[in-house]
């Protein structure tokens, strides 16, 4: 049983907006107030990260939230560190509560003499003490498997469609649900169910990653309202250039919802630039100032089922209930505007 009235929430420094607004949605649900454990954290002239924990924190379940996004090492460390501070002060629990989870891009050995970082990152996180990883939408679901504690992956495409039967309530019969590549096929037929909406692909071909040879779209898209489905945008290259390529084949407009919104680089200015109406991210990773400026460019909020997933984990109640619309609107209520 819980040793505390509430689940003891610290945070790194990689998304403190996203931290803040998980734990005063905890506060909205449970009827009272619930902060960020106090904490110190900072660098020394070498760059070595230093911890301190100010709170007592002995017999308490904790909740690290820390995204490994840019700079993705530092963040890592971070991470790291807060567990190995938080398992030597005698926490009952640690789960890392990560809404990005970085190096997940290398999952497989795409040719001879690659690592897989993203099982030598999960090493170093149960290796930390950490006993449970919650995160959302995992760029390979195999990765899951990679941890030897529980991992429980939340799903963008439950507020995506939300979102999505909002923007688009009265034209919904000519959505059409677009997966990037043949590998996202999966994530995208979750949405195209949830909305009743039929399916497309754009089959690409790539000469090296981060450049896109050539593309062909898999089914027919003309007079429709396209909207891609990834998990990923990072330079948004792939992403502009499938969007130029379904206007190409008759397409109306086209619309991207994309959980994690990395955009390194040139990308903000392709996407302000691009056929794209609007670009939508989630705020997993904190938005730039360039993405909150951008015209054609909306943030989704996460706190609230990342609030409700951690109170479900302290009470031991489901999490994968969080997956269905009728549970999620509700905790949704007023955060979509038409």
């Amino acid at each position: 049983m819980p040793t505390a009235p509430a689940p003891k929430i610290i945070s790194g420094n990689a998304n403190l907006p996203l931290a803040n607004a998980i734990t005063k949605r905890m506060g909205i649900y449970r009827g009272a107030p619930v902060s960020l454990v106090d904490a110190r954290m900072e660098k020394f002239n070498d760059q070595e990260i230093f911890i301190e924990v100010f709170e007592n924190v002995r017999g308490e379940d904790m909740f690290i939230i820390q995204s490994t996004s840019n700079p993705a090492n530092d963040n890592l460390m971070e991470l790291l560190i807060m567990a190995d501070a938080l398992r030597r002060s005698s926490a009952r629990r640690i789960t890392a509560v990560i809404p990005y989870f970085g190096y997940a891009r290398q999952d497989r050995r795409t040719k001879a003499r690659t690592p897989i970082s993203a099982k030598l990152v999960a090493n170093m996180i149960v290796g930390a003490g950490i006993e449970r990883v919650l995160t959302m939408d995992l760029h390979a679901a195999q990765i899951q498997g990679f941890f030897d504690i529980p991992v429980d992956n939340l799903y963008a495409s439950p507020i995506f469609a939300l979102d999505v039967m909002t923007q688009f309530h009265d034209q919904l019969s000519d959505v059409m649900v677009v997966s990037p590549d043949v590998g996202g096929v999966a994530r995208a037929r979750e949405l195209a169910k949830r909305i009743n909406a039929p399916l497309s692909i754009v089959d690409k071909r790539r000469e090296k990653p981060g450049e896109v040879a050539e593309m062909t779209v898999i089914g027919d898209v003309t007079g429709k309202i396209c909207v891609i489905v990834d998990d990923i945008c990072d330079t948004a290259g792939t992403l502009c250039k499938a969007a130029e390529v379904l206007m190409q084949h008759g397409a109306s407009e086209v619309h991207a919802y994309i959980t994690h919104g990395v955009m390194s680089g040139p990308a903000v200015e392709r996407v302000e630039n691009s056929v794209m109406k609007s670009l939508v991210l989630t705020d997993t990773i904190a938005p730039t100032v360039a993405t909150k400026k951008a015209t054609n460019i909306r943030v989704l909020p996460t706190a609230p089922v990342f609030a409700q997933a951690i109170l479900n984990i302290w009470t031991g109640t489901s999490v994968s209930s969080l997956f269905e619309t009728p549970t999620l609107e509700p905790i949704y209520e007023g955060q979509f505007g038409t």
